[in-house]
């Protein structure tokens, strides 16, 4: 994948798949530390022991539908060539925490890439979802929630093109303001 907003859709899509009424996604943009964070954490169906052992082999997928899985095992690697880390822990029917600790200043690391249209197309995904999002940096914090949304709008649908243009242009101002790479 070629920037790190295709990798949280991935994950998240994952969390989706897995029944999450939940997904939190978070970013922290660490330059004093040389640390680029993302963390992705959902209250989904979870994963047993065998199946967590499992999850960062691209050969093995849950899904009927394919016979590979390689969103963790990209990501894990992704962020372990730029002399990071990446955990995963699950809990059957407790849901699953994904965290990729990226080298903030390595040339290898991916660029974020477009963050708001990744956002916009989990946020309008499903209605019965609470996606949160955070994203930390030296420079300020933006945090967004689609429960906060939805009860702002009071009914009105987020897929409605005028919320549409709003929300995506709340987004793209607000983590412009934060942002101190790209």
């Amino acid at each position: 994948m070629k920037d790190l907003s295709m990798h949280i859709l991935d994950i998240a899509r994952n969390s989706v798949r897995a029944g999450a009424t939940e997904i939190f996604i978070g970013i922290e943009e660490k330059p004093g530390t040389n640390e680029y964070i993302i963390r992705i954490d959902d209250n989904g169906c979870g994963m047993d022991a065998g199946e967590l052992a499992k999850a960062t082999d691209p050969f093995y997928t849950s899904r009927t539908t394919r016979k590979v899985g390689l969103g963790l095992p990209l990501l894990k690697q992704n962020a372990e060539s730029t002399g990071g880390r990446f955990t995963i822990s699950s809990e059957k029917n407790k849901g699953t925490k994904v965290t990729a600790v990226f080298g903030f200043n390595h040339v290898d690391r991916p660029i974020l890439g477009d963050i708001t249209g990744t956002l916009m197309i989990l946020f309008l995904s499903s209605e019965k979802i609470n996606f949160i999002y955070r994203h930390e940096t030296p420079l300020g914090r933006f945090n967004v929630t689609t429960s906060e949304i939805k009860k702002i709008l009071d009914g009105v649908p987020m897929y409605d093109p005028k919320i549409r243009n709003f929300l995506t242009d709340y987004l793209s101002m607000n983590l412009k303001q934060i942002q101190i790479s790209e």
